[in-house]
């Protein structure tokens, strides 16, 4: 396989098995503490060797096989959060990683890392598990709004990769289908635009994310034809 440009690398590997925690007094089962790992690491179609998810029905599957974050974040993060420890992996990642930004990367880019090829797929909307690992729930709203929703990638071609990774720049779709634009549509920060709209519904979008999408243009329509009596 040729090489492309290089978009990034890989900062640090992690994986985890489900384990059971406690969270405002109850039992969570969860894979979000992940652990670094060293030297290569095989990735399948659904995950990395020794990873796994916890809840299936709204984790993993092909579209989510690898979650990455980007290190570029971590500073923000830091200063938003002074009291918390930003240790790579604080958000659940499985490559926290350099040069991979949601603002620059597009639905449908393909890259090498490793001997692997990997496809972006859709960003992330996380669940209360990220509070779980913050052990606090404001957490998911400042996630949210923060725009930096970290990347989610299908794998085209399995493969082998580790931390030291270059990440390589093979295609993309063409549509231009930016991975912050398509997080901020249920954010109210990307203002409905019909036409981005019919573009993100015709690219290589996860199914399930174009099915959100669907819904929250529900809402905005209905909140549009009936809009709320302002006090």
């Amino acid at each position: 396989m040729e090489s492309g440009p290089i978009a990034g690398r890989v900062i640090c590997l992690l994986v985890s098995l489900p384990k059971t925690v406690t969270f405002n007094g109850r039992d969570v089962n969860t894979s979000i503490f992940k652990t670094p790992v060293t030297g290569k690491v095989k990735l399948t179609k659904l995950n990395l060797a020794g990873d796994a998810q916890a809840d299936l029905t709204v984790h993993g599957g092909p579209d989510k096989a690898l979650y990455t974050y980007p290190v570029e974040h971590y500073p923000w993060w830091q200063e938003q959060m002074p009291d918390v420890d930003f240790s790579y992996g604080k958000f659940g990642e499985n490559l926290t990683t350099e040069g991979l930004l949601e603002r620059d990367i597009c639905i449908g880019d393909e890259f090498k890392v490793g001997t692997a090829v990997i496809k972006v797929s859709q960003p992330r909307l996380p669940c209360y598990k990220l509070g779980v690992k913050f052990g606090r729930n404001d957490v998911i709203k400042r996630f949210m709004q923060s725009g930096y929703s970290g990347i989610y990638f299908s794998v085209v071609q399995e493969g082998e990769l580790m931390a030291g990774d270059s990440i390589e720049f093979l295609r993309g779709d063409g549509l231009n289908i930016k991975v912050q634009k398509v997080a901020n549509l249920f954010t109210g920060r990307q203002k409905r635009d019909p036409e981005f709209v019919k573009r993100a519904l015709e690219s290589q979008l996860a199914d399930q994310m174009k099915m959100f999408i669907g819904i929250e243009v529900s809402k905005f329509k209905e909140l549009a034809q009936h809009p709320k009596d302002e006090d």
